[in-house]
């Protein structure tokens, strides 16, 4: 059976499910904003791709999931986890100075966080700002478009053609 409603709408619970990302000369900056909120992200899930998850885990003592460094397929395993329903939220320090070699996965992991309506602080501000949210401690509704309606919608448009 197809929901034909044109939004479903997700719950984002108390305990948010947060992965912590960061290319290579933004490892330290967020590491550092780690230890500044640790208090806070104590109560949450957290995960991250390779390096970032070590890095974060060893400085802060916190038990922070590893996936896959970004480049080799941890940015779409993050994405992958956020169509799964098991990341709500992203704090990526992302360089824009800087070429990286897995830009198409970091577009990929920005495009999916859109479409599933998900959080995302891609510089400290940002995160400053999410994190102090009066949302951080309670639940929030978020509402994803229904693209399966849309795409039967489009199908049924076409074979009436």
């Amino acid at each position: 059976m197809i929901i034909q409603d044109e939004y479903i709408t997700f719950t984002i619970g108390r305990q948010k499910k947060i992965a912590l990302i960061a290319h290579d000369s933004k490892k330290q900056d967020l590491v550092e904003w780690v230890l500044e909120n640790k208090d806070l992200l104590k109560s949450h899930f957290l995960c991250g791709t390779g390096t970032t998850a070590r890095l974060i885990a060893e400085h802060s003592t916190l038990p922070v999931k590893a996936y896959n460094s970004g480049p080799l397929g941890g940015d779409l395993q993050i994405g992958s986890r956020i169509v799964e329903g098991t990341v709500d939220f992203v704090i990526f320090f992302w360089d824009p100075l800087e070429a990286q070699p897995h830009d198409p996965d970091v577009k990929a992991l920005l495009r999916i966080a859109a479409v599933y309506d998900i959080p995302i602080a891609n510089n400290r501000a940002t995160a400053d700002f999410l994190l102090t949210s009066k949302y951080m401690s309670g639940e929030y509704e978020r509402k994803v478009i229904n693209y399966n309606r849309n795409i039967n919608s489009r199908l049924k448009k076409l074979m009436e053609e």
